[in-house]
C-alpha cells in the first residue's frame, strides 16, 4: 500500500472521529483499527494529519471517543508487549499507537479535568496475561499499563534489541526474558557492545519519545516549591514496579556516554550516512535528566520506626536516582567522565576542521546530566576532581559561557554552567587543578594570554561581567564566589588575569555603582577576599598580581576613604542617572582577541526561549565552610560567621531579585523573567523603595577587609619607588623580578582562616532546575514539535 494511500486512510479515520457526535463503542474494532492497523505513517505524518484544533474539539465535544482512542491505543501496546511483536504487522501497530499517543497526550495534560484520566482504572483494561499475578483483577490505571508496556517494548527481541535465539523456531518469551542480558551498549555494569542496528535505534527512539511525552505532564503545572508534588509518571516508572528499571537506566547512560559523533574516528563520515544513533542519544539524555528528579531534595518525614530501617540502606525510592548514586567503580566513573567530556568538547572541535565532525546540539542536556551526577554521587564528584580530567569539562563550560554571554535566549545555559563551576569550586582539588598550564587553542573571543586554566577562568569571567547582557547581573555574585573559592590555591596568575581582576575592582568600587543598588558592595567584598587569600596563602608565585595591586593602589586608598556624606551620595546617584546601568566597558588595556574566534553574538530575531524562575541569592545558594589546618572543612554556623557584608542584615537594605535581606525563606514566590524585569525597572525608577544613607555606607565600609593589602602597600611601595629612582627604571620586568624575590614573612597580619562557600541544594534551585530542564526539552523537540502551541504552565515561551 502506498504511503499516500496510508495517509489518506488515516486522515479519513481522524475526520470520522472528529465528526462523530455519538460515542463509538470500544468493541467496534473495524473503526478503531483504521488508526493503526492498515497504515505505514511516520510520526511527522501523525502530527500533520491530527491538527491541534481537532484534538481539542474531540476532547470538548465527544470526550468518550478521545478516552476510547487512548484506551485502545494503550491496549494495543500492552498486547504487543505481551506477544513480543513476532510479525512485521504487529511491530507496525505498536509504532503507530506510539506515535498517536505522543500526539495526543499533551492535549490531555493541558486540560485539568483530563489530567486524572490516565490514573483512573478502566474496567477490564487489565493485562490479559497477568490476571493471575494481580490480586486486584489486574485493573491497573491506564498510565501504569502504558508505562509498563513501553518498558517491556524497549527490551523486545528483534524489535528494539538483538535476539539471542539459538534456532529460528525457538521463541523468547517476553515474560521470562532477563532484560539485563539485553542492555543496549557496553559501559557501566555491562561488557558486551551489541552490533549497531539502525532499525532498533529508530524503534527505541520512538518509544523514548512517547515516554518523554508521558513525563511531560510536569510542563503543565505552574512552578511551585511544594516538594510533595512528585511527577506520578516518573515516580511509577522509576519504582520497583518496573522490572526493567536497572537495565534501562544502564542502557540510557551507556548509550549516551559511549556515543562518538566523530563517526568512529573517520572525519567527514557523518555526511555519508544519517546517524540514527544521535537521535537515540538525544532522547536518552533527555529521559535521564527528567527522571533523575530528587524527591524534592528533602528527606521524607519518617513514617514509623519500621519504615526507617527499611529505607536506611535502600536510599532514594526513585530507582534511577538510586542506581546513579550507587555507581562506584573507577572504570565506570572513567567511562562516564570521558564520554561526557568528549561530547561537551565536540562543538569546540568543530572549529579545527569545519564540518568534519557532526556538531551535536545537546550540550545543555549533557551539562544537566553532569550536574546531577555530581550532585547525587559524591564519589563521582571526587573522582572528577582527582585528576586533571576535570579540565576537560571546565574548558567546554568556559567556552559555552563566553559564547553565550551576549545572547539573552541562552541565559539558562549561562546559569547551568556557572552552577556547575560553583559546585566544583567548593572542593579544594578544583582550585589546585586550575594551576595546570592552558595550552589548548580553542578559538575564543577573549584576550590572548599565556598562563594556566585559572587565568582562562578569570579572563572569561571578566569578559562575561564587562560585556555580557543585563540579565546576567544576578550571576555576578556566583562568578566572584567561584573566584574567591579557588583563590587560596592559585599559585601564579598571569599579568593579563591580574589586570582583569583589578579592572573589576575598579569598576565595582566607583561611588555610583556602590550606591546605586543595595547589594553592589558585596562584589567589592568578594574581590578583596580573593586578593587577601592570594596574598596570604600564595604570595610567592604571584608577583604579577602584587605588581598590579601596587600600580592600582589608588583604588584601595579610595575605598578606605570612601566618602559617605549626603552630598557625595547625591552626586553619585546623579551620575548613575546619566550613565547606563552597566559597569565600565573599557578595560585598562583592551587586547586583541584570539585568532579564528567570533565575537559573542546576540540572539537571532525570532529565536524562541523559555522563561526561567529567579535564582536564590548567594547566601541561600551556598553554605560557608572554614578550611582547618589539616585541609578538612568545617561548616560555619549561619549566625556567627565572620563579619562580612554577607551576614550583615543592616547592609542589605531592601530585598532584591538575587538576595533576600531576611534569613527566612521567601522563595515560595516565583517570578517569571518578564516580572523580574518589571520589578527591576520599577525599583530602578522609584528610589523611594531604597536609598543609600550615610549610616548604611558606614555600616559596611568599616568591615572592608583592607588591612592585608594596606600593609602590603605600606611595605612594598617605598621599596619599588626606591628601585625606580635608583636605577632610573621604567621597565616592569625588573620590578617583577624584585617582587618575585621579595617576601612579606612576618610583616602581614596573621592569616585569616580560608572561607569556602559551598553550593547547597534548596527549594529555589530545585525549582530552577526543573523549569530550565523542561524548557530545554520543549525547545529541542521540534521535529515533531511535541508540545508546540499547547498550554504549558511551568514556563512561558517568548520570541526574541
Amino acid at each position: 500500500m502506498g504511503s499516500s494511500d496510508s495517509k489518506l486512510n488515516f486522515r479519513k479515520a481522524v475526520i470520522q472521529l472528529t465528526t462523530k457526535t455519538q460515542p463509538v463503542e470500544a468493541t467496534e474494532d473495524a473503526f478503531w483499527d483504521q488508526f493503526w492497523s492498515d497504515t505505514t505513517i511516520t510520526v511527522q505524518d501523525v502530527f500533520a494529519l491530527v491538527p491541534a484544533a481537532e484534538i481539542r474539539a474531540v476532547r470538548e465535544e465527544s470526550p468518550s471517543n478521545l478516552a476510547t482512542l487512548c484506551y485502545k491505543a494503550v491496549e494495543k501496546l500492552v498486547q504487543g508487549a505481551e506477544s513480543g511483536c513476532p510479525s512485521e504487522k504487529e511491530k507496525q501497530v505498536v509504532l503507530n499507537c506510539t506515535r498517536i499517543l505522543t500526539r495526543i497526550l499533551p492535549y490531555i495534560f493541558e486540560d485539568q479535568d483530563w489530567r486524572g484520566f490516565f490514573w483512573s482504572t478502566v474496567p477490564g483494561a487489565g493485562h490479559a496475561g497477568a490476571d493471575e499475578l494481580d490480586e486486584d483483577d489486574g485493573a491497573r490505571p491506564l498510565a501504569e499499563s502504558l508505562l509498563l508496556a513501553i518498558a517491556d517494548l524497549l527490551f523486545c527481541p528483534d524489535f528494539s534489541v538483538h535476539s539471542h535465539r539459538r534456532s529460528p523456531d525457538s521463541v523468547e518469551s517476553m515474560q521470562s526474558l532477563d532484560s539485563c542480558e539485553y542492555i543496549w551498549e557496553a559501559g557501566v555494569g555491562f561488557a558486551q557492545s551489541p552490533p549497531l542496528n539502525y532499525i532498533h535505534d529508530l524503534n527505541r527512539a520512538e518509544l523514548l519519545r512517547l515516554l518523554l511525552t508521558c513525563f511531560s505532564e510536569a510542563m503543565y503545572l505552574p512552578p511551585s516549591t511544594d516538594h510533595s508534588v512528585l511527577n506520578p509518571w516518573v515516580t511509577f516508572f522509576c519504582s520497583t514496579e518496573n522490572r526493567h528499571a536497572l537495565p534501562l537506566f544502564t542502557s540510557l547512560l551507556n548509550v549516551v556516554c559511549a556515543y562518538d559523533p566523530v563517526g568512529y574516528g573517520i572525519p567527514y563520515n557523518h555526511l555519508l550516512f544519517s546517524d540514527y544513533r544521535e537521535q537515540l542519544v538525544e532522547q536518552a539524555v533527555q529521559i535521564l535528566i527528567v527522571t533523575l528528579e530528587h524527591d524534592g531534595g528533602v528527606p521524607h518525614p519518617p513514617a514509623s520506626p519500621s519504615s526507617i530501617e527499611e529505607q536506611e540502606p535502600a536510599g532514594p525510592e526513585n530507582l534511577f536516582v538510586n542506581y546513579l548514586s550507587r555507581i562506584h567503580r573507577e572504570e565506570d566513573f572513567d567511562f562516564v567522565l570521558k564520554g561526557l567530556a568528549r561530547l561537551l568538547t565536540n562543538p569546540l572541535a568543530q572549529t579545527y576542521l569545519p564540518n568534519s565532525t557532526k556538531k551535536i546540539q545537546f550540550h545543555q542536556e549533557l551539562l544537566v546530566l553532569f550536574w546531577k551526577l555530581c550532585d547525587f554521587n559524591k564519589k563521582f564528584l571526587f573522582f572528577v576532581l582527582k585528576s586533571s580530567d576535570v579540565l576537560d569539562v571546565l574548558v567546554p563550560i568556559l567556552y559555552y559561557l563566553n559564547d553565550a554571554r551576549a545572547d539573552q535566549s541562552r541565559v539558562g545555559l549561562m546559569h547551568i554552567g556557572v552552577f556547575i563551576l560553583l559546585l566544583l569550586s567548593g572542593e579544594r582539588n578544583f582550585g589546585v587543578r586550575l594551576n595546570k598550564p592552558y595550552s589548548l587553542h580553542v578559538p575564543m573571543d577573549i584576550p590572548v594570554f599565556t598562563g594556566t586554566h585559572a587565568d582562562l577562568l578569570i579572563v572569561v569571567f571578566h569578559k562575561i561581567i564587562t560585556t555580557g547582557h543585563q540579565r546576567l547581573q544576578p550571576l555576578f555574585d556566583c562568578l566572584l564566589t567561584i573566584i574567591v573559592n579557588v583563590s587560596p590555591y592559585l599559585k601564579s596568575l598571569s599579568m593579563v588575569a591580574a589586570n582583569k581582576l583589578l579592572h573589576l575592582l575598579e569598576a565595582f568600587s566607583t561611588t555610583w555603582f556602590l550606591f546605586s543598588v543595595a547589594q553592589n558592595h558585596h562584589l567589592v567584598f568578594f574581590l578583596l577576599e580573593a586578593f587577601n587569600n592570594i596574598i596570604q596563602y600564595q604570595f610567592d608565585g604571584n608577583c604579577s598580581l602584587v605588581y598590579a595591586i601596587i600600580r592600582k593602589r589608588n583604588v584601595f586608598h579610595q575605598l578606605a576613604n570612601l566618602p559617605s556624606d549626603p552630598a557625595t551620595i547625591q552626586k553619585a546617584l546623579q551620575k548613575k542617572k546619566k550613565s547606563p546601568d552597566t559597569i565600565s566597558r573599557t578595560s585598562s588595556q583592551e587586547t586583541v582577541s584570539m585568532e579564528g574566534s567570533h565575537p559573542a553574538a546576540p540572539a537571532e530575531p525570532g529565536t524562541l526561549k523559555a522563561s526561567l524562575v529567579a535564582i536564590p541569592g548567594i547566601d541561600k545558594l551556598t553554605e560557608k565552610s572554614q578550611v582547618s589546618e589539616d585541609g578538612t572543612m568545617v561548616s560555619v554556623p549561619k549566625m556567627d560567621s565572620p563579619a562580612t557584608a554577607q551576614s550583615d542584615q543592616s547592609a542589605a537594605g531592601a530585598t532584591s531579585d538575587t538576595e533576600s535581606n531576611s534569613g527566612r525563606d521567601n522563595e515560595d514566590v516565583f517570578y517569571t523573567e518578564a516580572e523580574m524585569e518589571r520589578r527591576r525597572l520599577s525599583s530602578a525608577s522609584s528610589t523611594s523603595l531604597w536609598a543609600p544613607t550615610p549610616e548604611w555606607i558606614l555600616s559596611w565600609k568599616c568591615k572592608l577587609p583592607l588591612q592585608t593589602i594596606m600593609r602590603l602597600l605600606q611595605v612594598l611601595v617605598p621599596q619599588v619607588e626606591k628601585i625606580c629612582i635608583d636605577k632610573g627604571l621604567t621597565d616592569e620586568s625588573e620590578i617583577l623580578k624584585f617582587l618575585q624575590h621579595g617576601t612579606l614573612v612576618g610583616l602581614l597580619p596573621v592569616p585569616h582562616p580560608i572561607l569556602i562557600r559551598k553550593y547547597q541544594a534548596n527549594a529555589g534551585t530545585a525549582m530552577w532546575f526543573r523549569t530550565y530542564m523542561w524548557g530545554v526539552v520543549y525547545l529541542r523537540n521540534v521535529d515533531p514539535p511535541i508540545w508546540y502551541d499547547t498550554d504549558v504552565r511551568l514556563f512561558e515561551i517568548q520570541r526574541m
